[in-house]
Order: C-alpha cells, then structure tokens, then sequence
C-alpha cells in the first residue's frame, strides 16, 4: 500500500475530519481512505488480478459471450532474413 501526505492543512478542515472520523468511530486516517474512496468511486477501479492472463479474460468475457470464439487468417512465415554485417 502507498502513504501520501498532505501538507499545509488548514486548522478548520482538519478539526472536521477529527469531528467527522469520530462520528463515524474511525480514525482520521481511515476517515480520510473513506473519504477519498468514495470520491475516486472505489468500486469503479477493482485491484488488478494477481495473474495478467485472468485479468485479459475478464475484460474480453463480455465480447466472447457475445461473439464467441473468433479465428484469425495468420500471415504464413517468411524465411528469417540474414542480420547485418558491420565491416
């Protein structure tokens, strides 16, 4: 997990983050990851899969449940071409 942190704070807004995290029985810092979780739309941005290959499934399961599989004509292969000489 990252740490930010937020300098030059004006009094007043930090009392109501104090007054407001004590109302809702938090702390000022978790008041403050709540806080900026709804503002961000936690929901909107799920943590990224572990494993590269499950995340690219889940984003194209909606366009593989509505188009099922697709084939694509590969280009046939060439001959790999001779590298360069530098004399």
């Amino acid at each position: 997990m990252a740490s930010i942190t937020v300098r030059n704070l004006d009094e007043g807004l930090k009392r109501r983050l104090r007054i407001r995290a004590a109302e809702n029985g938090r702390s000022m810092e978790q008041e403050v990851r709540e806080i900026l979780g709804e503002a961000l739309g936690e929901e909107d941005h799920p943590e990224p899969p572990e494993n590269i290959v499950d995340g690219i499934r889940a984003i194209f399961a909606p366009v593989h449940a509505e188009f099922g599989d697709v084939e694509l004509e590969l280009p046939p292969r060439e001959p790999i071409r001779e590298p360069p000489t530098f004399d």
